[in-house]
């Protein structure tokens, strides 16, 4: 019995999937006609084209702000408007009902801009906290201020389409600029093996000669160098100039010829005195024998 009633609350489920009216950009603006608070909201919705773009899915949650709090997100540039109403586009089914059936906790939740691919640091997801009875909704990037309390649903479609109002707009980090996908992390380069202690000891020292920088080689002479170079090697003979004979001077004496001479004289004059001397004294011998004969 109980299987047979599990399996019509699946099969009943399952056709209400099927047959559920997908959101249209009719369904959108039509519910926002109601409401001319909104009118802003709904304007910008359809500048950036997301109406479209919400057409494809079928249970879609928007985060309305009324006229008098979007202003501070209305100057924006095209694409960082549209970046920042995309996290205004929740992908799941929410209304008043369900809210407050929430427990005390807080929960993610996908939002359009995560389908871009470009989200980061979880900035495509919203943050859902429910304390003291009240919720509240923030960006789910860590760190990220839970400032935006719910206060009605405008519109409710079961399972289909949900319009609630918040308090102020919800900026993301990152979303106020252009978001383009992170760059490629850089190849790291492996890391030299460093040398063993062995092969740095049997590694061979270098040779003193093999920091010295080789000569050059001398360029090869052209064909219309090679007579110049021949005549570059030869010597060139500078003809001798002829100069007239002069008669050199006699050289002067110098000092040490001066000695010469001068003991030459000497020994001259001394020889002639010893032979004078050797003479007078065998004269004396003479005349002393005379006289004692």
């Amino acid at each position: 019995m109980n299987l047979n009633v599990s399996s019509f609350s699946l099969l009943s489920l399952t056709l209400l999937l099927l047959f559920s009216p997908t959101v249209t950009a009719d369904n959108i603006t039509h519910a926002f006609e109601k409401y001319s608070n909104f009118s802003t909201m709904s304007d910008l919705f359809t500048k950036t084209k997301l109406t479209t773009l919400i057409s494809k899915y079928q249970t879609i949650t928007l985060l309305a702000v009324n006229n008098n709090n979007i202003s501070s997100i209305t100057n924006k540039s095209a694409i960082e408007l549209k970046n920042i109403l995309m996290t205004h586009v929740i992908l799941d089914y929410y209304d008043e009902l369900k809210l407050k059936g929430m427990k005390e906790k807080s929960i993610m939740l996908t939002t359009l801009y995560q389908t871009t691919g470009l989200g980061e640091e979880m900035n495509g997801f919203l943050n859902c906290t429910k304390s003291k009875g009240r919720v509240y909704f923030g960006s789910g990037v860590k760190g990220s201020p839970l400032n935006a309390e719910y206060v009605t649903t405008l519109y409710h479609n079961p399972f289909n389409l949900s319009i609630i109002q918040i308090t102020m707009p919800i900026v993301a980090p990152g979303l106020s600029l252009a978001v383009l996908p992170p760059p490629p992390p850089p190849v790291p380069l492996a890391p030299a093996p460093a040398p063993s202690t062995m092969n740095a000891a049997m590694a061979p020292s270098p040779s003193p000669m093999s920091g010295a920088t080789p000569p050059a080689p001398a360029p090869a002479p052209g064909p219309g160098n090679e007579d110049n170079a021949s005549d570059s090697n030869v010597p060139k003979l500078t003809p001798e100039t002829e100069t007239p004979e002069v008669d050199s001077p006699a050289p002067t004496p110098s000092a040490d010829n001066e000695k010469i001479e001068a003991a030459d004289k000497a020994g001259k004059t001394s020889s002639a005195c010893k032979t004078r001397f050797s003479f007078e004294v065998v004269v004396l011998l003479m005349v002393f024998f005379v006289s004692f004969a």
